[in-house]
C-alpha cells in the first residue's frame, strides 16, 4: 500500500474468500502486527489462536446466531483474546491488536473480517465465548474479543465513498446539544 490514507479508504470486510491457502509469511507478518499493537500500561494482555483446520473453521462458523457462516470457507481464522487479570483494559487491548491485524491483512492483499463473539450467542441461546473457548480448550479466565476471518479475496469490493463521511458527528472544543 503506497500510505495509510489509501490503506484505510480500501480496507473493507470481506466474507467472501477464495480457495488459496495463505503462505507461512504473510501469517507471521499478521500475528506480528497483532503483537506490535500497542496496550495499556505496555501490558500486552492480547493472545492468538491461530486456526486453519477446516473442521475447526467449520465448526467456529456456528458459534453465532448470525455473522459468523462465512468462516466456514475462509482458509484461516485468528481468534483474539486477552487476559483480564494482566490489565483492566482488555477489551481495548484486544481490539487495538485485531484492528492492526486487519490492516496488515489489507496491506498485503488480503481479505479480512472481524467476528464480533463478546455479547453474542448461537442460534440456541449459548454464549458464543462459551462454545468458542470450548472448541479452542481457551481457559476460563481468558476473554475472547472476536475471531478474524483471513483469506485471499473472493470479490471486490468499491474503497470507502469519502462523501458519506459523517463529519457532523466531529465535535471541536466541546459537544454542543442538538437543537
Amino acid at each position: 500500500m503506497e500510505n495509510f490514507s489509501e490503506l484505510i479508504k480500501t480496507r473493507r470486510s470481506m466474507r467472501k474468500f477464495t480457495e488459496e491457502l495463505l503462505n507461512g509469511n504473510d501469517v507471521k507478518l499478521l500475528l506480528r502486527a497483532g503483537l506490535m499493537a500497542p496496550s495499556s500500561k505496555g501490558m500486552h494482555s492480547y493472545e492468538f489462536v491461530v486456526v486453519e483446520d477446516k473442521q475447526m473453521l467449520k465448526a467456529l462458523s456456528l458459534c453465532k446466531q448470525v455473522g459468523s457462516d462465512f468462516l466456514a470457507e475462509a482458509p484461516l481464522a485468528i481468534v483474539v483474546l486477552a487476559d483480564p487479570m494482566v490489565s483492566d483494559v482488555w477489551i481495548e487491548d484486544a481490539s487495538v491488536a485485531a484492528t492492526h491485524i486487519l490492516l496488515q491483512a489489507e496491506d498485503l492483499g488480503l481479505g479480512a473480517c472481524w467476528i464480533q463473539v463478546r455479547d453474542r450467542y448461537d442460534a440456541e441461546g449459548r454464549p458464543t465465548e462459551e462454545i468458542v473457548k470450548s472448541l479452542l480448550s481457551i481457559p476460563n479466565e481468558r476473554g475472547v474479543v472476536c475471531i478474524i476471518a483471513v483469506g485471499h479475496k473472493g470479490m471486490e469490493r468499491k474503497p470507502q465513498n469519502e462523501d458519506r463521511l459523517k463529519w457532523e458527528r466531529v465535535h471541536i472544543g466541546e459537544m454542543k446539544a442538538e437543537d
